[in-house]
């Protein structure tokens, strides 16, 4: 209880919570119901308990969402590196990409305005990543960035334990930040 009155106190002013994945759905529904904010997400790759046992919150992954103004779409799970349900190559997810393309454009048409967040479990090809199979990044994240300009990329995957690795990044028009292990971002709709 002095855990959840100290989270509740300290962040008091948080609007939303965003989760870049593999976070135990119980976890997150706790952070939510004792900040009192609404929960948005995407699966990580080890995140399969979802099926199951989803959060309370709005998957994000193929969708795009708004909420207080802030428009916000998001795609799920890392690199293929095993059997893993979450997991894509290269190639799936630059589909996947492809196949949310429609609904982001019409967003953009119909709210005239861009994305505000992209939401993502694994970081975009050379930013942010890892040397080792598991954790290297998507090319087609990079395509997204450049095709959609949202103000800001979130993600997670790649553990930052180590404060003196870059966890904020311009690319182009883009901010990608490494939100691991948490990160308060203030946000205003343009």
């Amino acid at each position: 209880m002095h855990n959840a009155v100290n989270l509740r106190r300290q962040y008091n002013d948080i609007d939303m919570i965003i989760s870049c994945g593999d976070m135990p759905p119980n976890y997150l529904d706790f952070i939510s119901s004792i900040i009192g904010a609404p929960l948005y997400y995407v699966r990580g790759n080890h995140d399969e308990i979802y099926d199951e046992e989803p959060p309370g919150g709005i998957d994000l992954h193929g969708q795009v969402v708004e909420y207080r103004g802030l428009v916000m779409a998001g795609l799920e799970g890392s690199i293929r590196y095993n059997k893993g349900d979450i997991q894509y190559t290269q190639a799936q997810m630059h589909a996947k990409v492809l196949g949310f393309a429609p609904s982001v454009w019409w967003n953009r048409w119909a709210r005239r305005r861009g994305l505000d967040l992209f939401v993502t479990h694994s970081p975009a090809r050379d930013i942010h990543d890892g040397k080792d199979v598991a954790h290297c990044g998507f090319d087609s994240f990079l395509n997204f960035m450049k095709w959609f300009r949202p103000r800001y990329m979130l993600h997670g995957h790649v553990h930052t334990w180590d404060r003196r690795k870059t966890v904020r990044t311009q690319f182009e028009s883009t901010c990608v930040m490494n939100i691991n292990p948490f990160t308060v971002l203030e946000l205003d709709p343009l």
